[in-house]
């Protein structure tokens, strides 16, 4: 059996001088093309003052009126009105000597103050700044880790990661994946690696990026004072729980005996080691002294996926991995889970099962990690919900999505991004490449055909047949792959902010109960779909199609359109395959319009940050990479 779990000790690593000193200019760099790409899509910088020189990818971009301004050596003015720097960035002022910008904190400094709060740009200094520390943290964790993983296997004789990960679970090795993939982030995050209230010791242990361990306190929370959803075949929690965590159940019920209590009145509750020190104890003292939360209890070994708080128990395998509120601020916000989340995720969990059942899945094409059973804690006396987003649970289906016996590996899509460790490339040209050479532009080409396919059928099919939107970016997206590396089926997660658009639902005898409560955005539409197709367009092709054509193009000298003229056909394709299913023929022609010609709408996450996170639906307009490709 493989050794999948030979990570390196983060406590044990002695990196020179040297390396700290290249990995921290390396995320300086990270954080430098991160904040650009930001300024330029959401407007913050204009990108229609960008003066290039003729026949390069030199450029200036004029700032304030004082005739300073950036002299960029090379920016691609990539496809989709999104700019990536490539090399170096001077600062210019007549008079004075062009200086070197070599840090975010430099970048921001030059930021105009009238577009955004003090508070807001304080904010955005120390929250990059730390990420930036966290990143170079990490990348020096990674070279050890690449270098162990290498070794492992050289010795089992692959030639490849995705070789070696097939000669053990493919449970094991979706976790690695996750892990591994977890290094790189959000494309459009400015400050995806913050985490402002850890130490570097803290982050290293609890970060999936260091291949963190953590532990989970199975507490009991008095069975009135919470509130349940679970799909129908989910008979009872206790039950459930039972079942699916058997070693914990009875040292739990036994814990709860010794005090003189009924087990069949109490849930058991998983939390955080982190969050129960660090807020549980403080934040619900009166209900630990009230008696209805018990912080005693079993613990569970559970590895972080990419999202963090979401877990993947270590034992038993295939157990279901546990979603959990942390207060913490992770990328600028505050990782709670809501009851919007807890009360939408079984639900739409069901209802996607339910689709999947009446459409074979989409030719095969669809499978979910079905969110099985949630909880929150709501107090049985003011019925509010609003505290029990720091006390909350969501149990999610992984043995059917992940233990394959079917020959397909999982690989989470962030995963395809990071560096191999048999190389500085990313993980997907051994996908394409397998044994062999240098993939020829042909074969990529074939690929990412098959590739966009895989992505584009069932999310159009998806939402135009029955208004639903998956939120298909690279965290919740796996990609199921053959032994020949070819992508075959789309695997989805996390649905408890899924949009949805009840009269499509409705005209094919389905409903979807909306989670309501003041101050709690909705997630089930009447009035518009556009909702919907925003979350789709920004999550799926944004921020995950969009981003690989970009890294494919980059690997392998493709023209600025050849992937984008197959990403339209294959996005019109998606769209002619079920022309003849949807009723309304102009409903069909105008989403057609929006997917295909229309400017994409993105979240505006640069300046939510700036905001404070006051509104959480700002969104900008990219330009649509596929009506600049070849009709």
């Amino acid at each position: 059996m493989m050794n999948f779990e030979a990570i390196p000790d983060p406590e044990q690593l002695k990196p020179e001088p040297g390396e700290q000193a290249a990995a921290l200019a390396q995320a300086e760099l990270n954080a430098l093309r991160r904040l650009l790409r930001c300024l330029f899509a959401e407007g913050l910088w204009d990108a229609a003052q960008l003066k290039f020189d003729a026949n390069t990818q030199s450029a200036t971009l004029p700032l304030g009126t004082r005739g300073e301004h950036l002299r960029f050596e090379r920016l691609w003015a990539a496809p989709a009105g999104t700019y990536l720097n490539q090399a170096s960035i001077q600062w210019c002022m007549p008079g004075q000597a062009p200086q070197d910008l070599r840090s975010s904190q430099q970048l921001i400094d030059l930021l105009d103050p009238s577009a955004s709060s003090a508070e807001g740009l304080a904010a955005l200094r120390t929250d990059v700044a730390n990420s930036v520390t966290n990143d170079a943290q990490a990348r020096l964790h990674r070279q050890a880790w690449k270098t162990a993983l290498a070794s492992q296997i050289s010795q089992a004789a692959c030639e490849s990661l995705p070789g070696y990960l097939r000669q053990g679970s493919t449970l094991r090795a979706a976790l690695l994946l996750d892990q591994w993939g977890a290094l790189e982030g959000h494309p459009f995050y400015p400050t995806w690696k913050s985490k402002p209230a850890l130490s570097p010791a803290q982050v290293a242990a609890l970060s999936p990026e260091f291949g963190a361990r953590v532990q989970v306190r199975i507490a009991a929370l008095q069975a009135d004072n919470a509130y349940i959803e679970r799909m129908s075949h989910v008979r009872s929690l206790p039950e459930y729980f039972a079942t699916e965590f058997p070693a914990l159940w009875q040292p739990w019920c036994e814990g709860l005996r010794r005090r003189g209590l009924d087990p069949s009145q109490w849930l058991p509750l998983p939390i955080h080691g982190w969050h129960l020190e660090n807020f549980v104890r403080q934040g619900f003292a009166q209900e630990i002294e009230a008696g209805l939360l018990i912080t005693e209890g079993p613990e569970l070994l559970c590895a972080p996926t990419m999202s963090f708080r979401t877990l993947m128990p270590m034992a038993p395998d295939g157990a279901p991995m546990i979603k959990l509120p942390m207060a913490l601020w992770l990328t600028g916000e505050q990782r709670s889970l809501q009851a919007k989340s807890i009360h939408m995720g079984p639900r739409i969990s069901e209802l996607l099962q339910r689709i999947l059942k009446l459409e074979n899945g989409f030719d095969g094409g669809l499978e979910i990690f079905a969110e099985e059973v949630a909880f929150h804690y709501r107090n049985a006396h003011s019925q509010e919900d609003a505290p029990g987003r720091f006390l909350s649970v969501a149990f999610r289906q992984s043995r059917p999505a992940l233990d394959r016996q079917d020959g397909l590996l999982p690989v989470p899509v962030a995963a395809l991004f990071s560096q191999s460790p048999l190389s500085p490339r990313p993980l997907v040209t051994e996908l394409i490449e397998g044994r062999g050479p240098r993939a020829s532009a042909a074969a990529v080409q074939a690929f990412f055909r098959r590739y966009a396919r895989v992505i584009t059928r069932p999310c159009i099919a998806l939402y135009l047949l029955y208004g639903l939107g998956l939120e298909a970016h690279q965290q919740n997206s796996t990609v199921l792959f053959d032994a020949e590396g070819q992508p075959c089926r789309l695997l989805m997660r996390d649905f408890g902010d899924g949009r949805s658009f009840a009269p499509l639902l409705e005209a094919r005898g389905l409903s979807l109960a909306p989670y309501v409560h003041k101050g709690i955005l909705p997630t089930v539409f009447r009035d518009s779909i556009a909702p919907v197709r925003n979350l789709l367009i920004h999550a799926g092709f944004v921020c995950h199609l969009h981003e690989l054509a970009l890294l494919l193009s980059e690997e392998y000298h493709l023209g600025d359109k050849v992937l984008w003229n197959i990403l339209r056909e294959e996005t019109a394709a998606a769209f002619d395959a079920v022309r003849a299913r949807v009723t309304d023929p102009a409903f069909w022609q105008d989403e057609r319009e929006h997917f295909l010609q229309q400017p994409w709408p993105c979240r505006s996450l640069l300046s939510m940050h700036l905001q404070r996170y006051r509104d959480y639906r700002l969104q900008h307009l990219l330009a649509n990479p596929l009506a600049l490709a070849t009709p």
